[in-house]
């Protein structure tokens, strides 16, 4: 890799051990893709944020490095473990919640915003056309690159917390090629949420690091969210554009026998013992539709409702938080479905979701049973 004199100095060590250790990784990671050069980025935005995901070694580092560190770019950040509010009344465990805010209080001593959102694309401002942004969390990273026309790679949680601290990042794959030689041909009538989470876990698996997506419509920012967090769950995939791609391009069918397939793998409950709903977390279109399906209705059963602290604030202003905790709701803030302690297979035995992200997390990371239903299916069915 080309490096710059700056860029050389702080790989020997001569402008400290942080940004030796941050422009390794980079160099690293750049070599490992093929980059030629580092370029600067203006964006990051960071995973390692649950102590379930970076234990007591991450806690450890973080901790170590806040002394010292700052982050050179814009930079935000991923759900943690639990809402700060509430978290008096679940029985988490108390070093659980002590390393939790240890990792919450080193990421704010070195300047990140602390966001606590796997949807920063929904309450921060897009930057334009083009930008070059580090995302870690996968459907970000994919709505950045196929959605809001920024370029990202699909970051690891080191290689972003690399690029906030020097404000590059390798220029490789999806940050200097648009193309893909595989195109997905959709094949399912009259999709509805699920079905483009399903598309979006076929096509992680199917896929390289872009692919090609035909037969489809241009989709609204809800269903492009929920193709992301399917993408990004499955496999390497960052980035899915509209077409039937080059003549060389492989075509493969997405029609209801692989949608059955996908929807095989991920539902292994008839019905769940709780719901969840916010994997992606919730935006407050979603919130506000949310509302106006309930209707006045009430869950059945215990419904856990994941948003950004951001969005329930507006939410609460709108009214729409009264609403829903009428309905029976526990609104949640700064945590997610995915990893989160909060759902302990101890307690439940399977959970009733929406989303093909979440039922992938929580049947292989929280060892519960899922029941995958769309949002229409989940208040018809659970609600009186």
């Amino acid at each position: 890799m080309e490096l710059t004199r700056e860029e050389e100095s702080a790989l020997k060590g001569e402008q400290g051990e942080i940004m030796q250790m941050a422009y390794r990784i980079l160099v690293a990671t750049g070599e490992a893709t093929d980059a030629e050069k580092l370029i600067p980025i203006e964006w990051a935005h960071l995973s390692g944020v649950n102590y379930n995901t970076i234990g007591d070694a991450g806690e450890e580092f973080l901790s170590g490095i806040s002394r010292d560190a700052k982050v050179k770019v814009k930079t935000t950040l991923n759900p943690m473990g639990f809402d700060i509010d509430n978290v008096s009344d679940y029985n988490l465990d108390a070093n659980f919640i002590s390393k939790q805010l240890s990792i919450r209080n080193s990421y704010e001593k070195i300047g990140v915003t602390p966001s606590f959102s796997c949807i920063p694309y929904e309450i921060f401002d897009i930057p334009k056309d083009g930008t070059q942004v580090a995302f870690a969390e996968s459907n970000a990273a994919i709505h950045a690159n196929s959605y809001d026309n920024l370029k990202t790679n699909k970051e690891s949680a080191f290689s972003a917390l690399a690029s906030a601290l020097t404000g590059k990042s390798p220029y490789s794959s999806l940050r200097k090629d648009d193309s893909s030689n595989i195109t997905i041909r959709m094949k399912v009538d009259n999709p509805n949420e699920l079905t483009y989470g399903m598309l979006g876990f076929f096509a992680g698996k199917v896929g390289d690091i872009s692919v090609n997506i035909s037969g489809l419509k241009k989709m609204d920012n809800r269903q492009c969210k929920a193709m992301c967090g399917g993408m990004g769950t499955s496999g390497t995939c960052a980035k899915f554009l509209f077409g039937e791609g080059g003549p060389d391009s492989e075509k493969v069918d997405f029609d209801e026998k692989e949608m059955q397939n996908v929807y095989g793998e991920l539902n292994t409950a008839e019905k769940g013992d709780i719901i969840t709903l916010g994997s992606p977390q919730l935006g407050l279109d979603e919130i506000s539709d949310l509302t106006s399906k309930l209707k006045g209705r009430s869950f059945k059963k215990r419904c856990m409702i994941f948003t950004p602290r951001t969005v329930k604030d507006q939410a609460k202003k709108i009214g729409y938080v009264n609403e829903l905790e009428r309905a029976g709701c526990e609104i949640l803030s700064d945590c997610c479905t995915c990893l989160t302690p909060l759902i302990n297979k101890n307690d439940v035995d399977s959970v009733t979701t929406n989303s093909i992200k979440g039922a992938f997390y929580l049947k292989n990371s929280n060892g519960v049973d899922v029941n995958l239903k769309s949002l229409s299916q989940i208040i018809e069915d659970e609600t009186r």
